[in-house]
C-alpha cells in the first residue's frame, strides 16, 4: 500500500507537467461569424506560439449568453475556451439576474482582457441630426416616430439605446436584429434611424458619407476619434464601453491560465496587432487574470446602478 501511494505521488505531478496544448483547442465566440477580427487575431496568435490549432467556433444567440453558457459548462482541461464579452458577462447578467444560467464572476476562469470596443451612436447621413442634442430634439418633435436598432435584446447596444431613451426623456422604438450586419444595411437604407454599435462595422460607411457618428459611449473622448464628443457631454451619466476578453470553464489549472495569459499579452503588445485593431476602431488591451475579473466586477456594479437609477427592467425596455 505504501509503495502504491509513493507511485501515485510521483505520477500525479508528472501528469500536471504535461505540455499544453497537445491537440486542437476550441475557441467559442458568442457572436456570428465575421463579427470581429478579435477572435481571429487571438486564435492565430495562440496557435503560432503554442503550436496547435485554435478552432474558432461561432455560437451566437440569447444576447451572447448562449456561447458563454457553453464555455461555463465545458470541461476545465484547456481545450474549450471562449471570448468573454460585455454583453455576456456584464449587461446581460446585470439586467436579467438569475434568469441567466451562470454567474459571470463565479462560473468562469478569467484569463485576460483582449480589446476595448467603443460603442457610439450612428445615424443615416441624410437624417437632419449632427449631434446628440440634434437627435434628441428631432425625437422629441416626433415622439414614437424614430427607431433604433441593436443586435439583440439585452445586449450592451440595446441598453445603450435604453439609456438614451431614459436619460433624454424621448420615445424611440427598439428594433432588435440577429447580429449587426443587416442592422447597418437598414440604417444606410434609412429604415433604421439610429444604431448603437462599434466603429469596426461602420468605418467604411462613415468614410463614404453614408453614416454619421454623433457621440461615443465612453466616459471621455477616445484616441481613435478625438473629434467625436462623448455622449455624457450632453447626457451626464451616460456610459457604454464594451470589451472582449478570454475566458475558460471554472477550475482551469493555474499553469494553463498563466500560459494563455502570457502568450495573449505578448501578442497584444505587438505593434502590428495593435495597429490592426486600431485600424478598425478597437483598442488592444492587456491585463492579468485578476485585473480582468476586477473589470467585470466593476462594470457589473456600474451597470446595475445605472439600470436601477434609469428604472430599466426587462418588462420596460423599449
Amino acid at each position: 500500500m505504501i509503495a502504491l501511494a509513493i507511485c501515485v505521488l510521483t505520477v500525479v505531478p508528472q501528469a500536471f507537467a504535461q505540455p499544453y496544448p497537445t491537440k486542437p483547442v476550441r475557441l467559442i465566440v458568442p457572436y456570428p461569424a465575421g463579427a470581429s477580427i478579435t477572435a481571429r487575431e487571438i486564435a492565430n496568435a495562440l496557435a503560432q506560439e503554442l503550436g496547435q490549432q485554435f478552432v474558432v467556433d461561432y455560437r451566437p444567440g440569447a444576447a451572447a449568453t448562449m456561447g458563454h453558457t457553453l464555455v461555463s459548462k465545458a470541461a476545465p482541461d484547456g481545450y474549450t475556451i471562449g471570448i468573454g464579452t460585455t454583453g455576456g458577462l456584464v449587461s446581460g447578467p446585470a439586467l436579467l439576474g438569475n434568469r441567466i444560467a451562470y454567474d459571470p464572476l463565479q462560473e468562469f476562469t478569467h484569463i485576460g482582457l483582449v480589446t476595448y470596443i467603443y460603442y457610439a451612436l450612428f445615424v443615416n447621413a441624410n437624417l437632419p441630426a449632427h449631434s446628440v442634442a440634434d437627435f434628441i430634439k428631432l425625437a422629441k418633435a416626433s415622439p414614437g416616430k424614430l427607431n433604433y436598432s441593436s443586435p439583440g435584446v439585452g445586449t450592451p447596444n440595446h441598453l445603450g439605446g435604453a439609456q438614451l431613451v431614459t436619460l433624454a426623456g424621448i420615445d424611440l422604438l427598439h428594433v432588435p436584429y440577429k447580429g449587426s450586419g443587416l442592422s447597418i444595411s437598414d440604417l444606410i437604407a434609412g429604415t433604421i434611424h439610429l444604431t448603437i454599435t462599434g466603429f469596426s462595422s461602420t468605418m467604411p460607411h462613415i468614410k463614404a458619407g453614408r453614416l454619421r457618428v454623433l457621440g461615443v459611449g465612453h466616459t471621455q473622448r477616445i484616441k481613435f476619434a478625438p473629434e467625436v464628443p462623448a455622449i455624457n457631454e450632453t447626457l451626464p451619466g451616460y456610459y457604454n464601453t464594451g470589451w472582449w476578453g478570454l475566458i475558460a470553464p471554472p477550475g482551469l489549472p493555474k499553469p494553463i491560465v498563466d500560459r494563455l495569459n502570457l502568450v495573449m499579452n505578448k501578442a497584444l503588445q505587438s505593434p502590428e496587432v495593435a495597429q490592426r485593431f486600431f485600424a478598425v476602431g478597437l483598442e488592444a488591451a492587456t491585463s492579468t487574470p485578476q485585473g480582468y475579473m476586477d473589470l467585470i466586477r466593476s462594470d457589473l456594479q456600474a451597470w446595475r446602478k445605472l439600470i436601477k437609477e434609469a428604472k430599466i427592467s426587462v418588462d420596460s425596455l423599449p
